[in-house]
């Protein structure tokens, strides 16, 4: 499945479906087996009491009974291999779109994220690409409905001509008004998927700033915020849910009617003597049969317009526009670490002019956060600036390839993560061992010799399991075991004690030493182990120094980094 491009939802459900075709045809011609072998027990029957009881013959009731035996058989082994084969076959097509879902969102030019709550993706992974998935479970019990209908079609035709037209003809109006009536379901149902992502991803973001929330006594606001979502989701799953009811109730009403007809046609033609009393018991029982084709035909129709809206979702998001452009260039090997923004305009920013000199420790100090979040992702390539130039060693950094662009450029983000693992797994990531040093120089040393196991005490996901500061501590030591040319670090000491923030001050400019290091922070300890300090006012360069003398000369300045 794609990644990218022009994806539809139709694609996403021709993908789903052939590309786990052999399971879906396997389930075809097991779940075909077990209906037609449904269709045939009352013709059995039928012959049963036309030729054994009529007869009186012993012999012929024992063979019948026999035949009959071995269609239950078949008809039941061919039901369980078969639900067997679609299952997988809707397992299977679900892990490949969420595989293909995580592709995209992980994709290195990015996008995918544009707009949407971390919530919201997680949702189109799990709901809808399990709706998707379950396309393929139905599907084979779909076709094997229909074969039925054309088994009692032909047993009926045989039977009596005007009952075997009955069927065949008034099949496909019952068809077209299945999907006819399935439009209103559809489209509440994308409805449904939309606003239940949104609030789930609402809940996530309220749980994951729940300290930040209780610390500024927020909760009731994002309480009465939640609730909105909440009741909303809970609206257009109603609506939903009555557009299923309403669905389900219609079908089973027009198959109700088309059953009636099909035995009073029968029992007429009984009475008539145009039809012997087997046929009469076949046909009665092939009339109570074909409620299960039509009564899966509701399922069906449900199911794929629940799928076809998931589908749309999902395409949605592999259709996202992809953040940035591919790159051609190269950056040299290796890298001297000189950064460089000349006139660059990206939100926030108003033709910034900027320089990191290779092996300095820079300080960048913002006004304004979001100057700052703007800062991060024109240096990481997350999003390239709409004017202006950013260059690493006098190489167009918009002409590089993401990925390379991000090993000589790590840009170690605020709100970093940590996975679930071992503390040690956490700070090396794909390397042998953690580098010497690093974890003393992020004061990660201290967090291990609290942990009952040390370095090998298990984190939970995300790091719940550890404290905020501890946290911190553990994400910084990845950062700096990385050792990149170039390092990038956002607000890494905000939830640290003072004199825990100053040996990490001093930890980072020695293990530093020698390559280019950017600190965009307001920590006034971490500012003073700085080379040089820049002060961004309105997107612009207002001063430049170190942080005693910025701190003595520039009021704006201490009202940012002191207050």
């Amino acid at each position: 499945m794609t990644t990218a491009g022009a994806t539809t939802g139709r694609a996403v459900l021709r993908q789903a479906i052939g590309g786990q075709r052999k399971q879906v045809l396997l389930g075809v011609l097991l779940a075909v087996g077990h209906q037609g072998g449904e269709a045939l027990v009352p013709v059995v029957i039928g012959v049963v009491l036309d030729r054994a009881v009529a007869d009186s013959s012993a012999l012929t009731l024992v063979g019948w009974l026999a035949v009959l035996a071995v269609v239950f058989l078949v008809l039941s082994n061919s039901y369980r291999f078969g639900a067997r084969a679609a299952e997988r076959a809707s397992v299977r097509a679900a892990h490949e779109i969420r595989l293909a879902l995580s592709r995209r969102v992980l994709h290195p030019r990015g996008g995918a994220e544009t707009g949407a709550l971390a919530g919201e993706l997680a949702s189109v992974g799990v709901s809808d690409a399990r709706r998707v998935g379950r396309v393929n479970a139905v599907l084979p019990f779909g076709v094997a409905g229909l074969s039925g209908l054309v088994v009692s079609a032909v047993v009926l035709l045989r039977m009596s001509v005007p009952l075997g037209l009955l069927v065949l003809l008034g099949t496909p109006p019952l068809l077209f008004l299945a999907h006819l009536i399935g439009k209103p379901l559809e489209k509440r149902s994308a409805v449904e998927q939309e606003r239940a992502a949104h609030a789930s991803g609402v809940a996530a973001d309220l749980v994951s700033g729940l300290r930040v929330l209780k610390g500024i006594g927020a909760e009731p606001t994002a309480v009465a915020r939640y609730r909105d979502t909440s009741q909303n989701s809970l609206f257009a799953t109603i609506r939903a849910a009555r557009a299923q009811a309403w669905h389900n109730g219609a079908l089973l009403a027009l198959s109700g009617i088309f059953i009636a007809v099909v035995a009073l046609v029968g029992g007429s033609l009984a009475a008539s003597g145009d039809i012997t009393i087997g046929d009469l018991v076949a046909a009665v029982g092939l009339a109570q049969f074909l409620q299960t084709p039509f009564l899966i035909f509701s399922n069906v129709n449900a199911q794929l317009a629940q799928g076809r809206a998931s589908a749309a979702r999902v395409a949605a998001v592999l259709n996202a526009p992809l953040a940035v452009p591919e790159g051609d260039g190269a950056l040299p090997a290796p890298s001297t670490g000189r950064v460089e923004l000349s006139a660059v305009s990206h939100g926030k920013l108003r033709g910034l002019d900027l320089t990191a000199e290779p092996g300095e420790l820079l300080g960048v100090v913002t006004t304004d956060p979001a100057a700052a979040t703007d800062l991060l992702d024109c240096l990481g390539r997350f999003a390239d600036p709409k004017h202006g130039t950013v260059r690493i060693d006098a190489v167009d950094l918009s002409t590089v390839d993401p990925l390379e662009a991000r090993a000589t450029v790590l840009v170690a983000a605020h709100d970093a993560d940590l996975f679930e693992g071992t503390l040690e797994e956490n700070v090396r990531g794909g390397m042998a061992a953690v580098p010497d040093g690093v974890l003393a120089a992020a004061a990660a040393d201290e967090v291990a010799g609290t942990l009952p196991e040390g370095t090998a005490t298990a984190v939970t996901e995300r790091g719940h399991s550890l404290s905020g500061g501890q946290r911190q501590r553990v994400a910084l030591a990845r950062a700096l075991a990385a050792d990149a040319p170039v390092l990038v670090l956002h607000d890494p000491t905000t939830a640290v004690d003072t004199v825990t923030e100053a040996r990490i001050a001093e930890g980072l400019a020695q293990l530093r030493r020698g390559r280019t290091t950017i600190v965009v922070t307001t920590s006034p300890a971490l500012l003073a182990a700085t080379d040089r300090v820049v002060l961004l006012e309105n997107g612009q360069v207002a001063a430049e120094g170190s942080h005693a003398g910025l701190v003595r000369e520039r009021a704006g300045y201490r009202a940012t980094v002191l207050s």
